[in-house]
């Protein structure tokens, strides 16, 4: 199946700040210079709080990630779990028609998406309320037919049943997930005949079931608004576990560090230093330290010689931040490379992603360009083809 953007796009997308900081956790996950794995949890949040994967969502991610965008939209389009287009406010219908279902009346249930929805799959139905389509097995066929909507499954529907769940959903009242004939889980339907033992004590729905109940979220989508989720060696407050009781700042993953990494492999000696640096942003008493020794540093109104640097063979520069930065003034690495711990911190803070400056290691790879060297990231950059003049 052809999978494409749809024809019409947002201007911008931001994640949200409690969006911002779960998917900046998202990073401390992973093995240093490996950070472009957090791919498929940012697209997945960004959908969550869009309701469909939009083209500005994705060049954002692949900036965070130093990625190209055609690597990001690769992976978005390759993965049905995706919706690359606009889905319902309330929720996205997802119908199995599969083996076991379409044998127990999927086709029912469809003919129910095209009545209550829309005519055809992938379109918004009239009140922006829901959209559907048919989808590939989806792992319940003991429970057939089923549909997931949101994130639960809606398991052993007729067309009765199911007509009921879309109108309640449609009037803002609760709906249950899981088997709807009344069965507890994928035992028969006839009731349990081993392990009987088992049928006692047990709560009112099955384990999934009852969390979405006693939560009250089946359908709904992160709002933004909830606590982010970080990783259990980072903090709510940002401060790396352990390190905190020793009035130290908080230590920087070593997969927030590749370009420093790559920078001091090509000179051992003096690269140490700017990767500790990388820590600091993470630390609020560390930021607030950097605003107050914040000073501008010497920017230009145009490129010299109206010819720019490549900013973009800096990593985790991509098209939108080199833009970014020619609208600061800066235009060359030589202006970079000379920037103080009081100037990274004036550019860090008109800057949408705190830290990339030491994270990446700018300042490093700046002096090695402009003194005409190549570094590993460049290099790489220009034999994928991922940016060209």
């Amino acid at each position: 199946m052809l999978r494409r953007l749809h024809s019409e796009q947002p201007e911008s997308f931001a994640f949200t700040p409690d969006n911002q900081k779960w998917a900046e956790a998202q990073l401390t996950k992973y093995p240093e210079g490996r950070q472009a794995s957090a791919v498929i949890p940012l697209l997945w949040r960004a959908q969550e709080q869009e309701g469909w994967v939009t083209k500005p969502a994705i060049e954002y991610i692949a900036d965070m990630l130093g990625m190209a965008y055609i690597r990001v939209l690769e992976v978005a389009s390759f993965y049905f779990m995706f919706q690359l287009v606009p889905t319902g406010s309330v929720a996205h219908v997802q119908v199995c028609g599969t083996t076991s279902c379409m044998i127990c009346g999927a086709e029912d249930l469809i003919a129910v998406c095209k009545e209550k929805i829309a005519p055809k799959p992938h379109t918004v139905s009239a009140d922006g309320k829901f959209s559907w389509e048919e989808v590939e097995c989806l792992g319940s066929c003991t429970n057939a037919p089923m549909a997931q909507i949101g994130k639960d499954y809606f398991e052993d529907l007729t067309t009765e049943s199911f007509t009921k769940i879309l109108d309640d959903l449609a009037a803002g009242n609760p709906v249950v997930p899981g088997p709807q004939n009344g069965r507890y889980a994928a035992e028969p339907k006839s009731g349990l005949t081993s392990l009987t033992e088992y049928d006692s004590g047990k709560t009112q729905y099955n384990a999934s079931v009852q969390l979405a109940v006693d939560l009250g979220d089946s359908v709904k989508r992160i709002q933004g608004d909830e606590v982010p989720i970080l990783t259990p060696w980072v903090g709510k407050d940002g401060v790396v576990a352990g390190r905190a009781a020793e009035g130290q700042p908080p230590k920087a993953p070593e997969a927030a560090k590749p370009a420093a990494k790559q920078a001091a492999e090509a000179k051992p000696a003096p690269k140490k230093a700017p990767a500790k640096k990388a820590a600091e942003p993470a630390s609020p008493e560390g930021a607030a330290a950097k605003s107050v020794e914040e000073s501008a540093p010497e920017t230009l109104s145009e490129a010299r010689g109206g010819k720019a640097d490549d900013l973009k063979m800096l990593k985790g520069v991509g098209p939108k931040l080199e833009e970014t930065l020619n609208e600061l003034g800066f235009f060359h690495f030589d202006q970079i490379a000379k920037w103080t711990e009081a100037e990274i911190a004036w550019v860090d803070s008109r800057l949408k992603f705190k830290g990339r400056i030491e994270r990446d290691g700018w300042i490093e790879q700046s002096k090695q360009l402009a003194a005409g060297e190549e570094t590993e990231f460049a290099k790489k950059a220009k034999d994928d083809g991922r940016y060209k003049d």
